[in-house]
């Protein structure tokens, strides 16, 4: 069955539960391969991962603290991968996202007049800001106040951690903890691939073992440091695709298998 015409803009959202990262990475490919054919409507998972650190475009080798054998003790995977950025943590406990949308319908690629290829305009920033807007929106319905903060991507909030004497060195994250991640990349298909990873009860320690997003000194939180007690993961996930929905437009349909 083609998918070619809609009535209305529509996403299908699956839960996953918990997904080891390079099986999520190439469902994500399959499945941007036949949204980009016409062959599957816009699609949005929800998972966790078991402990993993990914390593974006930008990454740097040092900025991973831990050797082969404290990440063997912690059983944390290493992966390199094609999402933007740099080094981020997943794990039980946080809230991934991965939204499979087209975002340039006919692809990245395109040819000139002259015979050469070349990239179209794609509001490529504009769909990061809609991404932390979603996380924004879902944050306000259980009263934090998420933000986002000038030149530096994700949903912080301000300086309200368990350790607040413990705050950002770096002048232009000072009073400032992250909540939530982002990171992604738009295929020459023109559908978008990762996304974002909300920390909603995670072990924080994990972080201790990276510089997150190559950024010394500032601080991650979580739902649970914020709340008590804090939501289920299942709560988290209604209202954020419940966000979803309003910011990118979409009726969102919930299934269960992929």
């Amino acid at each position: 069955m083609r998918y070619t015409k809609f009535m209305e803009p529509t996403c299908t959202a699956h839960w996953l539960g918990r997904v080891p990262y390079e099986q999520a990475w190439q469902l994500q490919d399959r499945l941007a391969q036949e949204i980009a054919a016409g062959k599957r409507q816009p699609t949005l998972l929800l998972l966790e991962h078991p402990h993993t650190y990914t390593f974006g475009r930008r990454a740097k080798a040092e900025n991973l603290l831990w050797d082969q054998a404290e990440l063997a003790r912690r059983g944390v995977a290493v992966h390199w991968v094609d999402r933007g950025g740099d080094v981020t943590y997943h794990g039980p406990g946080q809230l991934v996202g991965y939204p499979l949308l087209p975002l340039a319908p006919g692809g990245l690629l395109s040819t000139s007049s002259s015979g050469s290829a070349h990239f179209p305009k794609a509001d490529f920033v504009g769909y990061l800001r809609k991404l932390e807007q979603v996380l924004i929106k879902a944050l306000a319905h259980f009263e934090i106040p998420g933000e986002q903060v000038p030149g530096f991507t994700g949903v912080w909030v301000k300086e309200v951690a368990a350790n607040p004497q413990n705050a950002s060195s770096a002048d232009a994250l000072h009073d400032w903890t992250k909540i939530a991640a982002i990171g992604v990349k738009v295929d020459v298909r023109g559908v978008s691939h990762h996304g974002f990873a909300l920390n909603v009860n995670p072990d924080m320690s994990y972080w201790e073992g990276i510089i997150g997003c190559g950024l010394e000194g500032y601080q991650e939180t979580s739902l649970a440091e914020l709340l008590a007690p804090p939501p289920s993961m299942k709560e988290v996930s209604q209202v954020v695709v419940a966000a979803f929905g309003e910011i990118f437009g979409y009726r969102v349909d919930w299934q269960d298998t992929v």
